[in-house]
């Protein structure tokens, strides 16, 4: 009999005392770190995916960067804090902290050579096509010249040279700083070392004029002149580097004034210890050493010799007004049901309620529904909650019209939405001084939940409006990643709604519900009672199904009630896009589940799951919810979160029949996850189909209108388990 945690065995036997099996060659559960690291493996490969265009490409490219950079930020510097601290908790996958950060590290290292390779491999690529990015040395005399004079208008004014010796200490580099280190040398061979900061608002790279882009990356220009900068001085050496720090906040409980005390946080952030250090391979060894030996860095830290520094600032070459080069532009649908109402978002959602799929559909539904609510003499009331605003955002200006025309509005602003606590702060100014009642909820809980309510007051009474997101109230990360809005004046619904923000400003605890499901409150129950009835149903001689789309699957109770389900019978396809610790495709333990992750032009964000109720899917009989949680313990235990049932039979069918559906579907961008942990790119069998694609050819069912009635929306036939390459293909 094994007696070892189910984290940490790697025998492949049943444990009776304690109902679990280990699979040979690995763990029970996959470690989150390095399942999210995978992840990031997968955005890189776009990169290297020869369908994309070249600054498609490229932007994936600096997406993996950015994802790199937090993660370093939060879960390295959280795990080095844990070494530093000698907390001893082992992880549920049976990896102490100082062994996750030892597999962080070669993991990560092999990540960011490939980003390197990835990089040298492209920019002789752009070059093919015209699109440069050199030195200085390689330009002609007349851009040199036309640089000398940019460099001079443009970069000097914003430089402060800082000489580096004992009455002039190491200065404090922010965190993402980025900086210029230089060793110069006057006619006497008098050694100085000198520091340069680069200011945020430097852009990284110098496009010269011209029809062809020419780009010099700004340390290169700033080196080419440096000698001007410094008269009667020769550079011996000089390198860039760019310093990641700890950034997490952790909150206290016992914080009177939460407000203030974020305020405070974030400026701590700003100071927090170093964990990741870049600088370029071609700085010699004493500057180096030099370097290393003046920058605090944590245990453990990471320190990368690199060709290029700062690969997230990709980007900006990128934004290059080159259509040839990126995707077929796209334009976002507005609902025909609305057009149908003459732009009337209340009468066409009291007509019949509405499913908007972003960003295949506009977002500008939801800002016209607040903005309508703001300017229609009938609403008297507006609840709101934000998580993620973004900077220049109409609905807060909504919200404010709203207020400052008399009417109750109510906003839940979550100030402990990580990097976006500042604008949220901002924004929660903002709207307080318009007469808004702003309430920041939890201390130790997250309000993540996406509710908006609009209440009216209508010839037959008041009449309450909801809107359900699985996404962020965010104008621009909603023409990126792939969201559902569900528009509704059910009273049932609203009801729930109404519990929800009681939840959070009164800290009334919800009870009576009567379609949604909230978290902390009984989410996790009613996951557990839903996959327990497909159990059920299998010991019946039904059939037994559940498919679920998310974000991340890590909690180990919900993983644990998933294994016991396909143990029962029960078939099991997860759409699970970034962190999946769970271990498909395990004899004896998770051979009837299956997990994909897909990862393509727009960023797969919704939460949707769907339960066969006694019929195979996709079955007009199956429960289907749309939520706001993924399947994590924070989610489940520790946010306001919700969960709410599609009860209305053309949102219940496009939502099943079209967008699960394609999502099983797709073979041009999905990955499975093997038994092994290990991600396998999908190859399309028989007939290619790409999920986002099929998407922005075809309406959907709900906002198509009688506009779009006579247009035939392709079929998605129904999937079965044994087709295709993997079960996944059509």
């Amino acid at each position: 009999m094994n007696n070892k945690s189910p984290a940490t065995g790697n025998l492949n036997q049943f444990d009776a005392e304690k109902g679990f099996v280990i699979p040979v060659g690995g763990a029970r559960y996959s470690n989150r770190e390095l399942s999210w690291l995978k992840f990031n493996e997968r955005v890189l490969s776009e990169a290297e995916n020869m369908n994309h265009p070249i600054l498609e490409r490229l932007r994936f490219l600096s997406i993996s960067a950015t994802n790199l950079d937090e993660f370093f930020m939060v879960r390295v510097a959280g795990l080095a804090v844990q070494l530093m601290q000698n907390v001893d908790v082992v992880s549920f996958d049976g990896r102490t902290p100082r062994q996750q950060l030892s597999e962080i590290e070669m993991a990560s290292d092999a990540l960011v050579v490939r980003q390197s390779n990835i990089w040298k491999s492209m920019r002789e690529e752009l070059a093919n096509m015209n699109i440069t990015v050199t030195s200085c040395k390689n330009l002609s005399k007349a851009h040199v010249e036309w640089l000398h004079g940019y460099f001079y208008g443009q970069i000097y004014p914003l430089l402060t040279p800082q000489a580096l010796d004992p009455s002039h200490p190491f200065p404090f580099i922010a965190n993402l700083g980025r900086c210029l280190l230089l060793d110069i040398e006057d006619d006497k061979a008098r050694q100085i070392w000198q520091l340069i900061l680069l200011p945020d608002s430097l852009a990284r790279f110098v496009k010269l004029p011209g029809e062809e882009p020419i780009f010099v990356a700004v340390e290169h220009v700033i080196a080419h002149f440096a000698e001007t900068i410094f008269p009667q001085y020769k550079v011996k050496d000089w390198g860039m580097f760019r310093l990641i720090r700890n950034s997490d906040i952790e909150f206290e409980e016992e914080a009177e004034d939460l407000v203030q005390y974020f305020k405070g946080a974030i400026k701590r952030r700003r100071r927090g210890d170093g964990i990741r250090l870049e600088l370029t391979e071609q700085m010699g060894d004493k500057l180096r050493n030099f370097l290393i030996e003046n920058v605090s860095m944590m245990p453990n830290a990471s320190i990368d010799d690199l060709p290029f520094v700062g690969v997230c600032d990709l980007s900006e070459i990128v934004d290059l007004d080159l259509p040839i080069h990126k995707f077929s532009p796209f334009s976002p649908r507005f609902p025909e049901r609305v057009r149908e109402y003459d732009g009337d978002i209340f009468a066409a959602v009291k007509a019949k309620d509405i499913l908007v799929h972003h960003p295949y559909e506009s977002f500008d539904v939801v800002i016209s529904f607040l903005e309508q609510a703001a300017a229609d003499p009938k609403v008297v009331a507006i609840k709101q909650t934000l998580y993620r605003a973004g900077s220049q955002s109409r609905i807060i200006r909504a919200l404010i019209n709203a207020a400052e025309q008399g009417k109750s509005v109510t906003v839940v602003v979550e100030i402990k939405a990580r990097f976006d606590e500042e604008q949220n702060l901002y924004w929660a100014d903002a709207l307080e001084k318009a007469g808004v009642q702003v309430v920041y909820g939890f201390v130790n809980m997250k309000t993540h939940a996406k509710i908006s309510m609009v209440i009216r007051k209508e010839d037959e009474g008041i009449v309450t409006y909801c809107h359900f997101g699985t996404g962020n109230y965010h104008p621009i990360t909603s023409k990126i990643y792939t969201d559902l809005s569900y528009f509704t004046a059910n009273k049932d619904a609203a009801s729930d709604a109404v519990q929800l923000f009681n939840y959070v400003t009164g800290y009334i605890k919800p009870h009576d519900l009567k379609l949604a499901t909230f978290s902390p409150h009984n989410m996790r129950e009613k996951l557990n009672s839903l996959i327990e009835r497909e159990i059920a149903n299998v010991e019946k001689g039904l059939p037994g199904e559940i498919w679920a789309k998310m974000n991340s699957l890590v909690d180990v109770g919900m993983i644990e009630k998933l294994y016991e389900a396909s143990q029962k019978g029960v078939n099991i396809s997860l759409v699970v896009r970034g962190i999946c610790c769970l271990r498909p495709g395990v004899l004896g333990l998770s051979e009837n589940i299956r997990v994909k992750s897909i990862v393509g032009r727009f960023l797969e964000h919704s939460r949707i799951w769907a339960f066969g109720n006694g019929a195979k899917l996709p079955h007009d009989k199956a429960d289907v919810y749309i939520s706001s949680a993924d399947w994590m313990t924070r989610n489940l235990d520790r946010r306001v979160e919700y969960m709410l049932p599609m009860i209305n039979p053309t949102v219940h069918m496009q939502i099943l029949f079209q967008v699960l559906l394609a999502n099983l579907l797709d073979n041009q961008q999905s990955w499975t996850l093997n038994n092994e942990g290990e991600y396998v790119r999908v190859q399309a069998v028989k007939k290619p189909f790409n999920l986002h694609q099929y998407f922005m050819d075809n309406p959907s069912l709900s906002g198509r209108g009688k506009a779009l009635k006579k247009k035939s929306v392709p079929k998605l036939r129904q999937l079965s388990h044994d087709e295709g390459q993997d079960g996944w293909g059509i």
